[in-house]
């Protein structure tokens, strides 16, 4: 859970690998996902499929975070986080297929009021 070395590499930085650790030693601009809230609590920030976050300053002892949501937040830099972005970026590409695929996943399909009959529903019938 410590902060591996960073090697400098070109203009930029290059990480040895995906590390979990306080932002205290990051540097700005660094990609990050899995972020606490409070100090070990777990990650509770950008945790879903290709999600990430940007760290744009460190003053004092908080650090400002870009969320995904393109919100703006502070947060302690004791708080832990992992370096990288989520896998699985293209999940919402995925095509099931058919009704039946949708089904299988727990999505029930959703009828109108309006298409029923008055025994079934307050809106239906004329």
């Amino acid at each position: 859970m410590l902060w591996k070395k960073l090697v400098q590499f070109g203009k930029g930085f290059f990480f040895d690998k995906k590390e979990e650790s306080t932002s205290t030693g990051m540097p700005l601009g660094t990609t990050i996902h899995n972020i606490e809230f409070k100090h070990g609590k777990g990650g509770q920030l950008a945790r879903a499929a290709g999600a990430r976050a940007k760290l744009i300053a460190k003053e004092g002892k908080s650090a400002t975070l870009r969320l995904p949501s393109g919100e703006v937040r502070l947060i302690s830099q004791n708080c832990l986080a992992t370096v990288g972005q989520v896998g699985n970026v293209g999940v919402t590409r995925k095509s099931l297929g058919r009704a039946g695929s949708k089904c299988w996943l727990g999505k029930r399909p959703v009828v109108r009021g309006a298409a029923m009959n008055p025994v079934d529903h307050p809106h239906g019938g004329r």
